[in-house]
C-alpha cells in the first residue's frame, strides 16, 4: 500500500510491518497504526510514522545503541497486552528529541515504545519506579558521536 510520510515523501509499504497501538500514544489516543521506517543507512535512527497523519512522525532509536545499561521489567500487565512470549520478540525505541546541533539530541528513557515483533502490537510504556528521565543526552556516554549523520 502507498503511503504519505512526513520524510520519506511516498512511499511503498507493506502492510505486515504496520504496527498496531490499541490505545494510542500518549497524547495522540486516536493514532493507532504505525510503520517504522529506517532514517540512516547505517540503521540507528528511524522515523515511527502515522499511518493517519502523513505529518506525524517521531524520531526514533534503538536506546542499547547509546545506553548499553539500559534496562527496566515490563509490568506483567504490557505482557499480557501485546502477548509477549519471549525476550527475543521485543523490539524497544526510544522517543528522540532532535536539537540543534544535533549533539544535544536526547533520548526519553522514562517512556520507551515497546513493540512485539511477532504480532506488530506496540505501546509507548510509563516506566514507574525506574531512575529514567524523559530527556538523556545521547552522545554524552557514547562513542557513536560519529553516527549523527
Amino acid at each position: 500500500m502507498k503511503l504519505q510520510t512526513k520524510y520519506h515523501s511516498e512511499i511503498e509499504i507493506d502492510e505486515k510491518d504496520i504496527l498496531t497501538f490499541e490505545k494510542g500514544l500518549p497524547g495522540f489516543s486516536d493514532e493507532k497504526k504505525f510503520i517504522v521506517l529506517p532514517l540512516t543507512e547505517e540503521q540507528i535512527y528511524f522515523s515511527l510514522q502515522s499511518l493517519t497523519t502523513p505529518q506525524l512522525a517521531f524520531i526514533v532509536a534503538n536506546p542499547f545503541v547509546f545506553f548499553k545499561s539500559y534496562d527496566f521489567k515490563l509490568e506483567d500487565g504490557v505482557v499480557e497486552e501485546l502477548a509477549i512470549e519471549s525476550d527475543q520478540d521485543v523490539q524497544v525505541y526510544s522517543v528522540l528529541t532532535v536539537e540543534d546541533p544535533f549533539s544535544k539530541t536526547t533520548a526519553n528513557l522514562q517512556a520507551p515504545v515497546i513493540v512485539n515483533m511477532k504480532n506488530k502490537r506496540a505501546k509507548q510504556v510509563i516506566l514507574h519506579g525506574e531512575t529514567y528521565k524523559t530527556k538523556h543526552p545521547i552522545f554524552e556516554n557514547t562513542k557513536a558521536t560519529s553516527a549523527k549523520g
